[in-house]
C-alpha cells in the first residue's frame, strides 16, 4: 500500500516529535509510509534506515529553492506526489492548501486534521487524537531513533570514549539567543561536575556567530582537556557519539530532541519555551529559570537557570 504522510512544521524538534505518529500509521497498514517534510527537518540525516519509513520527499520551499511555492510551486508539488501514486494520505495540519495539493494528486483517501483550526491546536495532542480517531490507536509521545549497535562500537573507539568516564552530551546551541544558556552556566555545571566524577563532554552546537561565541568559551576554559566540540561534524554523524553518552544537558535544542529519542537521559534547559517540548518523552527531564511555576514563549529565562539544579538532577541521574 502507498501511504503518505505530511508533516510541514519546521525543524528537527517537531519532526522527532512526530516520529511515533507517523509509525502508528505504518504499523496499522502493515507497510512503510513516506513523508513529505521540510528540509530543514534534517529527516534525510536521522530516519534513513528507519524501517518504518519508505520515502523522504523534500518540501522545496525555502530562500534557495521555490519549486514548491506559490499557485504554481502547489501545482508542482501535487504533480511530484502523483508520480507515487500514492492510496492514502495523512496530513497532520489543517491547510486546504495541503487537501487541494492531494485531491489534485489523485489521491484518494485523504486523512487530515480539521481544517482552519491552527491556533486552536497543541503540538503533540492533536496528533494523539488524529490518529486516534482516524486509526483507533493510543499512541504514547516518546520517539525511538535506532542506531546498528556496530556503528555505535565503532564510533566508540573512533572518539575514544571510554566507559569508565562520564560521558556527557552538552547541547549548547539553540535556534534563537533567548533559547542559548550563557557558557558561565554551563562552566558552573562542569565544575561541579568534575569534582566527583571523572567527566567528559562532547559540545553540540550549529556554527552562527552567537553559538561559535559560546563554544569558544567553553573550550577556552580550564575543562578544555575534557571538550570534544561537534560543530564541525554531521548530525547524522553526532548520533552514534550522542547514543555512547551516559547522560545529555542541553537547551531546547535540536540535540535534547535527538538524545532523548535515542534513550539517553536528557535534562532539558527550557529558558524561553513551552514546557511541553523539555517534557514529552520519559527520557526527559526539565528545568525552567528559577522563582517560574513554568515556562512558555516569551519567558525570557535563560539568567535564571540554575546549574545547581542541573547537578543535582545530573547526579540522581547518573546514580
Amino acid at each position: 500500500m502507498k501511504i503518505l504522510a505530511i508533516q510541514n512544521r519546521m525543524g528537527i524538534g517537531d519532526m522527532v516529535i512526530f516520529l511515533p505518529f507517523i509509525e502508528a500509521i505504518s504499523k496499522k497498514f502493515n507497510s512503510p509510509v513516506s513523508i513529505l517534510v521540510k528540509e530543514n527537518s534534517k529527516a534525510l540525516e536521522y530516519l534513513e534506515k528507519n524501517k518504518y519509513i519508505e520515502n523522504i520527499l523534500i518540501l522545496e520551499r525555502n530562500n534557495n529553492n521555490n519549486h514548491h511555492d506559490g499557485i504554481v510551486g502547489s501545482f508542482n508539488l501535487a504533480n511530484d506526489i502523483k508520480k507515487y501514486r500514492f492510496e492514502k494520505v495523512f496530513i497532520f495540519n489543517s491547510s486546504l492548501r495541503f487537501r487541494l495539493i492531494c485531491k489534485i494528486a489523485g489521491i484518494k483517501e485523504i486523512f487530515q486534521y480539521p481544517l482552519f483550526q491552527k491556533k486552536q491546536q497543541h503540538l503533540i495532542k492533536t496528533a494523539q487524537s488524529f490518529i486516534k480517531k482516524e486509526l483507533d490507536m493510543d499512541i504514547d509521545s516518546n520517539p525511538t531513533i535506532i542506531l546498528e549497535s556496530s556503528l555505535v562500537e565503532s564510533t566508540k573507539k573512533k572518539y575514544n570514549i571510554e566507559s569508565k568516564q562520564i560521558n556527557v552530551l552538552l547541547g549548547i546551541g539553540g535556534s534563537g539567543p533567548t533559547k542559548r544558556i550563557p557558557a558561565y552556566k554551563f562552566l558552573n555545571f562542569m565544575k561541579m561536575s568534575i569534582k566527583e566524577y571523572d567527566c567528559k563532554f562532547f559540545l553540540a552546537t550549529g556554527t552562527n556567530k552567537e553559538e561559535q561565541n559560546i563554544l569558544n568559551e567553553i573550550l577556552n576554559s580550564e575543562f578544555k582537556e575534557r571538550c570534544i566540540p561537534l560543530d564541525k561534524i554531521k548530525i547524522k554523524e553526532t548520533l552514534p557519539i550522542i547514543k555512547n553518552c551516559n547522560i545529555a544537558v542541553c537547551n531546547d535544542s535540536s540535540f535534547s530532541h535527538l538524545s532523548a529519542a535515542l534513550n539517553v537521559p536528557t535534562i532539558v534547559l527550557l529558558s524561553d519555551t513551552p514546557l511541553m517540548y523539555g517534557s514529552y518523552s520519559p527520557n526527559m527531564y526539565p528545568i525552567i529559570p528559577d522563582g517560574e511555576e513554568t515556562v512558555t514563549h516569551d519567558s525570557l529565562g535563560k539568567e535564571k537557570i540554575n546549574p545547581k539544579k542541573i547537578f543535582k538532577i545530573f547526579k540522581e541521574i547518573i546514580n
